[in-house]
């Protein structure tokens, strides 16, 4: 478990290291993501020792949610004045995200020839 988690943080530190140092428009974390990923497609090994991890953190990802509910709940006093525009953010966010899911979904099956039965 400890040798995953070195590789996961070392993966996110490289892609890290990279942005910053080669002034890339792109987050170091994304950069570590696709390192990984290559890394899993180049070796298999390091993938099937990486799964039990990997499981675990996502079947708890929800507590890492818990530091942006107590940093809404601690700033709630700056936020009672802008409920109107957090409201209307959200709603109309939401109703592009799922636009854009339905438009690439339809895209998608189009491209690949799918048919509705």
């Amino acid at each position: 478990m400890l040798h995953a988690l070195t590789v996961i943080l070392a993966t996110q530190l490289g892609g890290e290291f990279l942005t910053r140092a080669l002034a890339l428009p792109i987050p170091g974390p994304v950069l570590g993501m696709v390192a990984l990923t290559i890394a899993f497609a180049a070796f298999p090994k390091l993938r099937e020792a990486m799964r039990p991890v990997a499981q675990g953190i996502l079947g708890h990802l929800s507590l890492l949610f818990v530091p942006a509910g107590v940093g809404v709940i601690g700033n709630l006093q700056a936020l009672k004045g802008m409920g109107l525009g957090l409201t209307l953010a959200i709603l109309v966010s939401t109703a592009l995200a799922i636009t854009a899911a339905a438009l690439t979904f339809a895209l998608v099956a189009r491209l690949t020839g799918a048919t509705d039965d």
